[in-house]
């Protein structure tokens, strides 16, 4: 008896996009469309000049979780852009931060973020925040053997966890290695300086309005060691990317507010200096 259309689709029915796209159409995937053993060796080539992403830095607050990013993007010694957005909504109740490089991210991104859709629409309900998280893992590891060539994408994600009541983040490494990080975590080049700053500004209980001004002082702090992260921007008016996601959502948290802690920040470390 020749199989029927519905007995097809029935059979190649998933919940997962990512699995559906690798089997129909694995040209379309960001990673993993040249077999491992076909790449050449990282040391036989010249390196590959492509826009990376930098710092991204987050953490959880009195209310859930907050996830911000700087706005540069750099090739080599070179600003690539000063507008590029490094943090987005994964779907209503997570966020993702993409640290790297920017193309291969910001594909991994979509992927990801119709992952998450396709599953509800699938499934009826939303993935568990582990779910999301162990999902997000593959992702990265799939694109292995493009970060073997210095084509690495380092995420950091965070969602708000409705059954336990709390946000709740996660860093990863180039293999797809997840892990859960307490309280604050940054990535990216200007990381270090970050975490930094993290550890003497932020404290348990913290305001929503609290954590904001932390973020942004953190990414100020790497901006100002840090060649590869942008700081505030008054004369072109740009601020950094932040959400906020607690349990009615994530939310973007408006240039106007961020701009208002950013001059905050700024006249404070010009008044400081005075005094030096």
């Amino acid at each position: 008896m020749q199989e029927t259309t519905a007995n097809r689709v029935a059979a190649n029915a998933t919940s997962s996009f990512t699995e559906h796209l690798q089997r129909e159409r694995p040209d379309l995937m960001p990673f993993g469309q040249v077999p491992f053993n076909q790449l050449p060796a990282a040391h036989s080539a010249a390196p590959l000049q492509a826009p990376h992403g930098t710092t991204i830095v987050a953490m959880t607050y009195a209310g859930g979780v907050l996830m911000a990013g700087d706005r540069r993007a750099t090739m080599g010694n070179v600003i690539a852009s000063r507008h590029i957005e490094k943090v987005f909504p994964a779907d209503q109740y997570s966020v993702l931060g993409i640290a790297g490089t920017a193309g291969i991210a910001l594909d991994i991104t979509r992927l990801f973020q119709v992952e998450l859709e396709h599953y509800e629409k699938i499934e009826g309900t939303l993935l568990s925040l582990d779910g999301k998280a162990n999902r997000l893992g593959a992702m990265v590891r799939g694109n292995l053997p493009m970060a073997m060539q210095g084509l690495a994408v380092v995420p950091l994600f965070a969602g708000f966890d409705r059954p336990a009541g709390f946000g709740r983040l996660f860093s990863y490494d180039v293999t797809g290695g997840r892990y859960e990080e307490q309280e604050h975590h940054a990535v990216g080049s200007g990381s270090m300086f970050a975490r930094g700053a993290l550890k003497k500004l932020w404290r348990p209980g913290l305001s929503e309005q609290d954590a904001v001004a932390v973020a942004v002082e953190a990414l100020y702090d790497a901006a100002d060691d840090d060649s590869a992260t942008g700081g505030p921007d008054p004369v072109r008016q740009l601020w950094p990317v932040v959400y906020i996601v607690n349990r009615t959502g994530a939310v973007r948290v408006p240039d106007r507010d961020l701009a208002a802690v950013a001059v905050r920040v700024i006249e404070s470390r010009t008044v400081a200096q005075r005094e030096a």
